[in-house]
């Protein structure tokens, strides 16, 4: 039970680990593990509007993807340029002992891979967690974010992907409560 334990408590590093992108946007933040919910909870939403993708398989792609940044950290496309990328290492060297080890490092390599139709579902979920954070910020005067947009909105892939961005960059970020608030206020 110790290897798991350590486990757990390398997952709850994430909570701590901020990503990087946003020092250079100016505006915003969030850590791994926040980023993280929001993918899996996407993915969760992608998996149910695309019946022939295998709905664990997206899931558990979205959970995992950033696990590696607890021992790398969240290298961003910038720092790529300059940055030795050890995240096979890392990946390795996590699910060492584990009986799950397999698992972890094939679906983590089909999320890199892009390929299939579920990483391709999960990458682009990755991407709309950001778009959703960006289209927050802008709506709360945020500079600088269509150019930010437009370079995320180039890495999406899927249909599903593209029309959801779509639909979040010409929704007001506070529609889903501020409709609430009104109904409640009129009564």
């Amino acid at each position: 039970m110790k290897k798991y334990a350590d486990l757990i408590f390398e997952a709850r590093h994430l909570k701590k680990i901020p990503r990087t992108g946003y020092t250079f946007l100016g505006s915003g933040r969030e850590s791994v593990a926040e980023h993280s919910f929001l993918v899996t909870f996407i993915s969760y939403l992608f998996a149910k509007l695309n019946s022939d993708a295998d709905e664990k398989k997206i899931l558990l792609m979205a959970l995992l993807h950033d696990f590696p940044e607890s021992r790398i950290g969240d290298i961003n496309y910038f720092q790529k340029i300059y940055v030795e990328n050890k995240e096979k290492k890392a990946i390795d060297d996590m699910s060492e002992g584990l009986f799950f080890k397999d698992e972890i490092t094939g679906l983590l390599k089909e999320f890199n891979e892009g390929r299939t139709i579920e990483s391709k579902l999960a990458r682009d979920a990755d991407q709309i967690a950001f778009i959703v954070d960006l289209k927050a910020l802008k709506d709360k005067g945020a500079k600088g974010i269509d150019k930010w947009v437009e370079s995320v909105e180039e890495r999406l892939c899927t249909e599903t992907g593209i029309e959801i961005a779509k639909e979040i960059l010409s929704t007001d970020s506070d529609d889903w409560w501020a409709k609430i608030m009104l109904t409640h206020t009129e009564k």
